[in-house]
């Protein structure tokens, strides 16, 4: 049963959007990725728990593999409703039957050059498919969407015509796919526009991004009203991706008032999950769940923030609302307030005179072009005010590593946790994940893991590495540090350590 999906058919402005992810399908297609079949359905589990309304699982047809895995995702038992994509080609279309897939996803081309140099079909002869392959998926299955390939190059009197055919063969729905990602977002929503006039049938939208338009795109044509839009989460797929989920729920939630029924809490631990999978990182300045969507540096805008959050930010989308946290950072144009309120939720509490002196400090090295962490500025501020270091919390004794071409990279960790020895091992993707996971392992509160970066100083195989790392306590509070040297797993423990005793310094 599907999750409240409610199909408009009618140009006038509607309260819900439903959402259908691609990411398991045209996402994979992404140059580089291949998620395994234990991530394909952790991340089904994932979509639908976030509230998708429908995922595009898979391809069956285009391998037993694939086909299998479509068959598990289905048989999960999921609330999202579970869509198989087919060629218009019969085979292909019961391959996605025997999933037993709840929606069948058919397309085939329109637009003149992928007619005539991937099919080799005639107009006449496409409409004349597209009527016989929905009619086939309609004798078995309720639901049947159809995609026009390249329909944004496609003859606009054409498309009406090859999308009217659809919908009279039993088309539920059609999609409007921008599959080179060519159109403008005024053209988009004028096309979406005319469909919308002309064909009586419920209109989704499938965008690609090879000029940074997918997202506007997509957004243009709910404005026309499509009813329905197609996404992936980070926007992957093929060449430059897809229209991002996140980006996409915020907009038509938080500036249109459009209900989509997504957990927008979740968004960032979603993109989080699809990061980690893909082994794509999101890029600092991703929009809503970019690590620094909600970070302020510059004085003006720290004491802003701090006054009112809105001064700085959208205001209609906080970093709650997106399962994000708000961070002040260090950099050369830091300013007074911003340092007073870090020290102070650490309890150190400079004199006017020491905060000057300490932002000077914190400036001339940001100047340097080296990042500040919290772990630098503590250690500046006890170096200007004269005061001793905090006991540290975690003290690392010994730190062995096990790994090779087919062997499982584990660290054992022997460390004092409160001046008691402490004994760890944990295994984890390579030596450095499980090094990181042995320590977590004997923190003494639950510490995440948020952001990991690493650079080289020098060059040469035996260059000094410098790692910075950023972990969130389990009040949500983020903090960050760094370690340097020339072996990259034990720069990374060094940080790592450093973070932690800034955890429970507090």
């Amino acid at each position: 049963m599907l999750r409240g999906i409610v199909f408009f058919t009618d140009s006038s402005a509607h309260e819900d959007v439903t959402v259908f992810d691609t990411t398991l399908r045209d996402g994979e297609q992404t140059p580089g990725i291949a998620f395994t079949f234990e991530q394909k359905l952790e991340i089904a589990r994932q979509l639908s728990d976030i509230g998708v309304h429908i995922i595009e699982a898979g391809f069956p047809a285009s391998s037993t593999a694939e086909k299998e895995t479509v068959t598990a995702i289905k048989k999960l038992g999921l609330e999202s409703g579970i869509c198989g994509l087919a060629r218009s080609v019969k085979a292909d279309v019961d391959a996605c039957l025997d999933c037993d897939v709840d929606m069948v996803h058919v397309f085939i081309p329109t637009s003149d050059i992928q007619r005539e140099n991937t099919i080799n079909k005639t107009r006449t002869e496409v409409l004349e498919i597209t009527a016989d392959i929905i009619g086939h998926i309609r004798k078995h299955k309720e639901l049947c969407m159809f995609s026009a390939m390249d329909a944004t190059r496609t003859d606009w009197d054409y498309l009406i015509q090859v999308f009217q055919t659809a919908a009279d063969a039993g088309a539920t729905i059609i999609n409007v796919p921008d599959t080179v990602g060519v159109i403008s977002p005024s053209a988009m929503k004028t096309l979406v526009a005319r469909i919308n006039r002309e064909v009586k049938c419920p209109i989704d939208v499938h965008c690609h991004n090879d000029f940074g338009l997918a997202v506007a795109n997509t957004i243009a044509a709910v404005e026309a009203g499509a009813s329905q839009v197609q996404v992936t989460v980070n926007g992957l797929g093929e060449r430059a991706g897809n229209a991002d989920l996140a980006q996409t729920v915020m907009i038509m939630e938080s500036m249109y008032r459009i209900r989509t029924g997504i957990a927008k809490e979740r968004l960032v631990e979603t993109s989080h999950l699809i990061s980690r999978f893909s082994g794509i990182a999101i890029p600092p300045t991703q929009p809503v769940v970019g690590e620094n969507v909600f970070s302020h540096e510059s004085g003006i805008h720290s004491h802003g923030v701090l006054r009112n959050s809105a001064t700085f930010e959208p205001g209609i989308m906080t970093p709650e609302m997106v399962g994000h946290r708000r961070r002040l950072t260090l950099g050369k144009h830091v300013g007074r307030h911003a340092v007073r309120q870090m020290l102070a939720d650490v309890h150190i509490a400079p004199t006017d005179e020491q905060l000057d002196a300490i932002i000077e400090k914190v400036k001339a090295i940001a100047n340097r072009g080296k990042r500040v962490t919290d772990a630098d500025l503590y250690e500046i501020a006890e170096g200007a005010m004269g005061t001793t270091l905090h006991q540290k919390v975690l003290s690392l004794q010994d730190i062995a590593i096990m790994t090779g071409n087919h062997v499982i990279p584990t660290a054992s960790v022997r460390a004092n946790v409160n001046d008691k020895e402490h004994v760890f091992s944990a295994v984890g993707n390579g030596p450095v994940d499980a090094a990181l996971n042995a320590i977590l392992g004997i923190t003494p509160s639950k510490i995440q893991l948020r952001e990991f970066n690493i650079e080289a100083i020098s060059g040469g195989s035996d260059a000094i590495c410098h790692v910075t790392i950023a972990v969130e306590d389990e009040h949500g509070k983020i903090f960050d540090a760094s370690g340097s040297g020339d072996d990259i797993v034990l720069a990374s423990v060094e940080a790592l350590v450093n973070a932690i005793n800034l955890v429970h310094r507090v």
